[in-house]
């Protein structure tokens, strides 16, 4: 007969809990090798400890139960390494939004800049191509990426010639309902009908006239928000705001070589004098 473990020396071997063990047999991540029919004991082999060693190091790792149970059952290394890669992937991605979330709150306790300078643009009539959809606010980050990789492969065509930089509109409804329409455009010189209808989700459009507020954004995304804080409170105090979209100009992206990033952005505003 094969030599057993009580739950107590499998406990003091894995430094798993009874409890936590008790667990694990019920999410049948850990079965017991035998469970005494008259008492209900758990017994355990002593080549279950390794098992036990790896499911204590993966939820040390925050590995959710239903991915141990698949990495323990997978029928190759290969498929069990996917499965371990993938949750360090996700890891690692959060850890980066944690590291953003300090910088940006240890810039909050910083002091303020005394000023922040505001400038007034009128722009004109803008011919764009243009990609414009109604989203959720939690999907804005997954679809900008994919809206920008749209316009980023149509520019590359001889035949698109680009006016200016890159932009976004984004508005209200999208920051106070958490859904609303959201727009990425590249400015160009093409009239509407010399090539034909653009391909995918893009538009040619004409983005109206509008008058704005502006403040030059200079570094991480993460830290934005502190230059929309400084133009809100100067549009507040100093302004008439009208309703209509933000909009923001990507003046110096981060792929374009350059570690400063530098966006614009434009508050609309009615200007009584120029």
């Amino acid at each position: 007969m094969s030599p057993t473990m009580t739950i107590g020396d499998f406990s003091r071997a894995t430094r798993l809990s009874a409890k936590a063990l008790r667990f694990y047999h019920r999410e049948g991540v850990l079965l017991p090798v035998a469970v005494d029919p008259g008492n209900g004991y758990r017994l355990y082999a002593p080549s279950q400890i390794d098992d036990a060693h790896v499911i204590r190091r993966l939820r040390a790792l925050d590995v959710p139960v239903d991915t141990i149970r698949e990495i323990l059952g997978a029928s190759t290394v290969a498929r069990r390494t996917e499965l371990i890669t993938a949750h360090l992937d996700l890891l690692e991605a959060r850890l980066a939004e944690t590291l953003a979330s300090v910088s940006a709150t240890r810039a909050l306790l910083a002091e303020p800049p005394a000023s922040m300078p505001i400038e007034h643009r009128s722009l004109p009539p803008t011919l764009a191509l243009v990609i414009r959809e109604s989203i959720g606010l939690a999907d804005l980050g997954g679809w900008y990426s994919g809206a920008r990789a749209e316009l980023e492969a149509v520019s590359l065509d001889p035949a698109v010639r680009a006016t200016g930089p890159r932009g976004g509109l984004w508005s209200t409804e999208l920051f106070v309902d958490e859904h609303g329409e959201a727009a990425l455009f590249q400015p160009v010189a093409a009239a509407a009908d010399e090539h034909g209808r653009p391909p995918g989700r893009l538009r040619l459009e004409t983005l109206p006239p509008v008058d704005l507020a502006v403040a030059v954004h200079r570094g991480p995304d993460d830290l934005i928000g502190h230059t929309y804080g400084a133009l809100g409170a100067h549009v507040a105090e100093h302004e008439l705001g009208v309703p209509g979209p933000i909009r923001e100009t990507y003046v110096t992206e981060p792929t374009s070589g350059s570690g400063d990033v530098v966006t614009e952005i434009g508050w609309p505003i009615f200007r009584v004098a120029r």
